[in-house]
């Protein structure tokens, strides 16, 4: 007869780790809220300075949404994708400073031009 053997060979044991999940970055979003104060700030003395801010800060938006590349970090690439909120952050800085620009121009509160007060 066929003994079996009741020394049993062990598996290796293996370490399984965690999935590692892809962190995004939010470093974009206080910049934007920077951006939005100075453009704010400076809509007073030309109503073209938020309208030129909000752009930068809507091309930002859209350049995050498919590329790592950030014209706001000092390296340009970024090694994680910035995260929802950030991009949110910067495309609805981008629409208040359009509104406050706009704003500014019909309330009389800030010139097109500098120095041209009408």
């Amino acid at each position: 007869m066929h003994q079996r053997s009741a020394h049993r060979l062990a598996r290796p044991r293996h370490r399984v780790e965690a999935p590692v999940v892809a962190r995004r970055s939010h470093a974009a979003a206080p910049v934007g809220v920077v951006v939005l104060f100075l453009g704010l700030l400076l809509g007073t003395v030309s109503v073209l300075l938020p309208v030129a801010f909000g752009v930068f800060l809507l091309l930002s938006a859209f350049s995050f949404l498919g590329t790592r590349v950030n014209p706001l970090s000092i390296g340009f690439y970024l090694h994680t994708k910035p995260s929802w909120t950030a991009i949110g952050v910067l495309f609805l800085s981008a629409v208040l400073l359009f509104v406050s620009a706009y704003a500014y121009y019909v309330h009389g509160l800030g010139p097109i031009l500098p120095g041209l007060r009408g």
